[in-house]
């Protein structure tokens, strides 16, 4: 059984009141738009982490990590990249990707809006964590917190914080 904590469009900054969160976590996947890697060092000092680089990221972040990932956790195929659309409305780039990686979990972020939804098309779980950073259109802070187990993605958690302010 594997803790996942998922979490996307940190912009730079790092909201500690989801740290009790990542405490608890096996693995934290980052879906994107880092900002710096101060955020990932961070990550890394609470669980190992796996982590795609986003539109605002720069040639250092984007030097360490990689636009798109594909790995296996327990028994489940997952993708992960920044900007990957929802079902039935993928990017363009990505869908031939889909279609010829076949995963089981499809992860992105970009939207700052948080969604989980089942592809039946292509049998796959969509899941967008939303934002926790501080800049972007979004009101409430976001991350999703699930097990795998074997083949299955279960005990999924919606953690949410308020903003403190809006900066767009």
């Amino acid at each position: 059984m594997t803790n996942i904590v998922l979490l996307s469009d940190t912009h730079h900054t790092l909201d500690d009141r989801f740290f009790p969160h990542f405490e608890k976590a096996d693995e934290i996947w980052h879906a994107g738009d880092i900002g710096s890697l101060c955020i990932t060092d961070k990550l890394k000092s609470f669980a190992p982490i796996r982590v795609v680089y986003g539109n605002i990221d720069d040639n250092t972040i984007r030097s360490e990590f990689k636009a798109n990932l594909y790995f296996k956790c327990e028994k489940v195929n997952v993708m992960m990249t920044h900007i990957g659309g929802y079902p039935n409305r993928y990017d363009k780039k990505i869908l031939p990707i889909i279609q010829q990686a076949k995963p089981d979990l499809f992860i992105c972020g970009h939207s700052h809006i948080l969604k989980v939804m089942y592809d039946k098309k292509y049998q796959l779980l969509h899941m967008n964590p939303g934002a926790i950073g501080d800049y972007g259109i979004h009101t409430v802070k976001t991350i999703l917190c699930f097990t795998i187990e074997e083949k299955e993605i279960k005990n999924l958690r919606v953690i949410e914080f308020p903003r403190s302010k809006i900066q767009i």
